[in-house]
């Protein structure tokens, strides 16, 4: 197993595969990347999912940029081997053509970035009028199977924050069905940092039974029938002392910390043992950013 010098085990992958996208929000930090190079090869991911396991990782996500706009994406599904779990965070503009197929591919489940269920607001938020796809794209995931289908929403002073009733009433009485409320990250340039105290103060309060997770510690509210999460990552000493994940970029490339670029290990073409103590090195090197 990959564990830091801090003590904490590297157990999730989160694989970038693209920083194409056929959106523009206004919030987008890109996880972290800065101007990536040519987008890694299926080759590479083939390799990084075979080696993966060896080193005690139990799931991978893939990410972007969206990463249903690469053409071989169902291609690197079916590399991921049998016991690794995989899931997929995606804008669901596209799930509704390939949820089905990600399912037969081998893909467990997905995350779908929805910040508002107002059409204007919407394209607001993303640059682009296709709420309908996205919500069509949530209906044949469920269809497909690829739950539970966490619905992530990044709260948005004076644009969508309002909205938070009407998510969960999307949500509620479908236990397929999770919302995440997301805080701002001030990764790009958008100044609409909501303060969430008061909200989740305010579904402590209404919720008969409060979970914590073992991953950042982060709080499960379920309130009426909808189940919710909270995801604090700015200022958050606990997200980041109970942080299980080693990233990849979309060049290739590993990151050790979303919040910095400064530590990047470059595997494009690296092979077996190679490979293998890359990774470690990687994980030696990883330490909260919030301490």
């Amino acid at each position: 197993m990959l564990i830091d010098t801090y003590g904490r085990p590297a157990t999730n992958l989160r694989l970038s595969v693209t920083q194409r996208c056929n959106l523009s929000c206004i919030y987008c930090h890109a996880e972290g990347e800065r101007s990536p190079a040519a987008e890694i090869s299926l080759e590479d991911i083939r390799e990084i999912l075979r080696v993966a396991p060896k080193l005690g990782i139990r799931s991978v996500k893939f990410t972007g940029g969206e990463p249903l706009v690469r053409e071989d994406i169902l291609e690197i599904v079916k590399a991921v081997p049998p016991g690794l779990e995989s899931s997929m965070t995606t804008n669901g503009i596209l799930l509704g053509e390939y949820a089905r197929p990600l399912k037969e591919a081998g893909l467990s489940r997905v995350n779908v970035s929805l910040d508002s269920l107002d059409p204007e607001c919407y394209r607001d938020i993303t640059g682009k009028g296709r709420l309908s796809e996205v919500l069509a794209g949530i209906e044949a995931a469920l269809a497909a199977g690829l739950t539970p289908i966490k619905l992530n929403m990044v709260v948005l002073h004076g644009i969508n924050e309002d909205e938070v009733e009407a998510f969960l009433e999307y949500v509620r009485g479908n236990r397929d069905l999770i919302l995440q409320l997301i805080e701002l990250m001030d990764l790009g340039s958008c100044t609409s940092h909501a303060e969430i105290d008061r909200l989740e103060d305010d579904l402590a309060a209404r919720s008969k039974i409060i979970l914590t997770r073992r991953m950042h510690h982060r709080k499960k509210y379920c309130v009426d029938g909808a189940e919710v999460e909270v995801v604090r990552p700015k200022h958050n000493t606990e997200f980041c002392a109970f942080c299980n994940r080693i990233r990849v970029t979309s060049d290739g490339r590993l990151k050790p910390c979303l919040l910095r670029s400064d530590n990047l290990i470059d595997i494009r073409g690296k092979r077996g043992a190679e490979l293998e103590a890359l990774f470690r090195e990687a994980v030696r090197i990883r330490e909260p950013f919030y301490h």
